[in-house]
């Protein structure tokens, strides 16, 4: 089961942009160290490695098995933003999160679109930018957004496990949100 961040500390422990950073590492590495973090973000491995603690102080990320000096770590797999709407800090600190996180997934989705050119057809093809309007009840809305969190459960394992990936596979994004108008917005 993938982690819920409902406190303000466990929320705040995401909304570092060398931590998101890093945790997207692990979409295509299964394990990283320190020293990979580093090489592969440009940063000292003093700072991936601090960074490495705090996303595991928060349960994002665990100790894998020791290889010989190395001293990897390993994703616990997605995580869910759920602020405890009790907690006005625990709210700011999801909008702060939400803030970095929407920047990071339209900058992704930018440079995929400023590339589709040079993209194999058929793969572009096999992509899609999408949008609906609908009117739903709370419960409603709340179905579909546990609904699209399911989505990808069924590539689970593929990571972990390279021989489960159907020959050409290849590491692919899913972006999704699922919100209501603000009240009086529309």
């Amino acid at each position: 089961m993938n982690p819920t961040a409902s406190s303000a500390d466990q929320i705040k422990a995401l909304t570092h942009p060398l931590r998101l950073r890093i945790l997207s590492l692990f979409d295509a590495e299964r394990e990283l160290t320190a020293t990979r973090c580093a090489e592969l973000t440009g940063e000292s491995v003093a700072s991936c490695s601090f960074h490495l603690r705090q996303l595991a102080r928060y349960g994002y990320v665990e100790r894998a098995e020791p290889r010989g000096k190395e001293r990897p770590w390993r994703s616990v797999g997605g995580y869910s933003v759920r602020p405890d709407l009790a907690d006005p800090d625990a709210v700011a600190a999801a909008q702060a999160h939400g803030q970095l996180y929407l920047a990071r997934e339209l900058q992704r989705l930018q440079e995929w679109v400023s590339g589709v050119g040079r993209e194999d057809p058929a793969w572009a093809y096999a992509s899609t930018q999408t949008s609906a309007s609908f009117w739903a009840t709370r419960d409603e809305l709340d179905a579909l957004s546990r609904e699209l969190e399911r989505i990808a459960d069924r590539f689970a394992g593929r990571k972990e496990d390279p021989a489960r990936r159907p020959d050409g596979a290849r590491l692919c994004r899913f972006f999704a949100a699922a919100n209501a108008d603000l009240e009086g917005e529309r």
